[in-house]
């Protein structure tokens, strides 16, 4: 799992924008429940390494070029700085509605998938090109 600081040294070298993650660097290894979804969790939302494994599985699929995690803002103005996250971003060729029986966000607890970014393209920084054919969606969680 990468530490909040090296994820506040991309922020701060990215010219304050929020660094998109990979599945592998948030999920492997946290045990921090949470760190994603945290008003679901307790309350029936699956564990942190279930939805790890969802989307390790779903990144497999041809029809996804890539998928991150979008760090939640308040780790990089907050006190505590914990490793959060707002939501993640997939780049793919499938509908919303494939993807949302894919991931079963009724399972994850999910508001679904919908179109761009949890916050403005502006705010983040190192996120991969967007084939031909392919969109950005975003799972986020209310």
């Amino acid at each position: 799992m990468i530490g909040a600081d090296e994820v506040r040294a991309r922020f701060t070298a990215g010219g304050e924008r929020y660094p998109l993650l990979t599945v592998e660097e948030f999920f492997r290894g946290n045990d921090a429940e949470e760190s994603i979804a945290p008003n679901q969790y307790g309350f029936g939302r699956p564990e942190l390494a279930e939805i790890g494994s969802r989307l390790w599985s779903f990144a497999e699929d041809p029809a996804v070029a890539w998928t991150r995690v979008q760090p939640h803002e308040e780790m990089f103005w907050s006190e505590s700085g914990e490793l959060s996250a707002e939501g993640v971003t997939m780049c793919t060729a499938l509908a919303e509605e494939q993807v949302d029986a894919r991931l079963d966000v009724e399972l994850l607890m999910s508001e679904g998938v919908f179109e761009g970014l949890a916050y403005p393209l502006e705010d983040f920084c190192g996120m991969p090109e967007v084939p031909a054919g392919h969109r950005v969606l975003s799972l986020v969680w209310d």
